[in-house]
């Protein structure tokens, strides 16, 4: 039966090569690092420095980090958000639900042009980023604002404490330690930011400490069982602290053993997750005198995820526009 709801979801994720190949990885990183959002530099400066230096170094090594994670079914990033898209459709069957890249394919602007052309009079955007950031989140509300000509727009901007979203990363957090044993320390990795933007006012740094706040007390942790640190800086200037790889050394270095890694600003387990954490981190880890990292994947498309954020949809389509 061919569904004529005039509701959709859009679900907005980062973004992710089309294939683990330096050429494919070249073309996702020339369209993410163009956007002003992410590097704010001079076009006449950093453009040249981008297409003649940083992709024809990174793109190699980005293809090789990339093909170590691979799913059959594609890139991880782009097979936990379709999944979860899916989920989330089952929990709305009024509407329709669809994933969306910010950069790369599906683009945000080819779904929203389909949807017009099918009639689709309202769209609640949700972009999968738990803790709002002008370098995420502005970014698709850029795009959108641009490409929604005609239609309704409610947009979620972030959802850093939302009951049903922080219940869904506790008992996440608690079904792995019940199966595998709760590790010395908990540490909460977030994607970084340089503190340049932090400073001029960007609220990122707020919201993630809002997020691990609610996420420990509902844990009932005390102070000293956990820690909450930045991951992936990029280039020379500084970014936010603790970085997760020195308080990683750091904690070897002072006896610790086993540590327990979660990261709740990434909706879905993705190249950072997987590789940069599972993998480069841990084994920093355990070059630092520490016994174990263990990672605690991405809520991905568990139901408990999915029933979070057709919650969220449903009371954002709600919201005056």
């Amino acid at each position: 039966m061919t569904d004529t709801s005039s509701t959709a979801l859009l679900i907005v994720n980062l973004g992710t090569p089309e294939a683990p190949t330096p050429r494919a990885v070249r073309r996702y990183l020339a369209e993410f690092l163009h956007d002003h959002r992410v590097v704010q530099l001079t076009r006449w400066l950093w453009c040249p420095l981008l297409h003649f230096i940083i992709l024809p170094l990174r793109g190699p090594k980005a293809a090789a980090k990339y093909a170590s994670i691979w799913m059959p079914e594609g890139s991880p990033l782009a097979v936990y958000t379709r999944r979860l898209a899916g989920a989330v459709q089952d929990r709305l069957p009024g509407w329709r639900v669809q994933e969306a890249m910010r950069y790369g394919e599906p683009s945000i602007g080819s779904r929203l042009q389909a949807w017009r052309a099918e009639g689709v009079q309202k769209v609640v955007v949700l972009p999968l980023y738990p803790q709002y950031s002008t370098t995420t989140t502005e970014s698709v509300r850029d795009v959108v604002t641009r490409e929604a000509r005609g239609l309704d727009v409610r947009f979620i901007e972030d959802y850093p404490v939302d009951p049903g979203w922080v219940a869904a990363v506790v008992g996440s957090i608690r079904s792995w330690r019940a199966e595998h044993g709760a590790g010395e320390h908990l540490l909460f990795s977030y994607h970084g930011l340089p503190q340049r933007l932090a400073r001029n006012g960007d609220p990122y740094p707020q919201r993630c400490e809002a997020s691990t706040r609610a996420i420990v007390q509902a844990l009932g942790l005390r102070d000293g069982e956990w820690t909450l640190t930045y991951q992936s800086r990029f280039g020379k200037e500084r970014w936010l602290e603790p970085a997760t790889d020195a308080t990683l050394q750091a904690m070897a270095a002072r006896g610790v053993r086993r540590v327990d890694v979660v990261c709740p600003g990434f909706a879905v387990d993705c190249l950072e997750t997987l590789e940069e954490i599972a993998m480069q981190n841990a084994e920093l880890f355990h070059a630092a005198g520490g016994e174990a990292l263990r990672y605690i994947p991405c809520l991905n498309d568990a139901p408990a995820h999915a029933d979070a954020l057709a919650a969220l949809a449903r009371r954002g389509a709600d919201q005056a526009a």
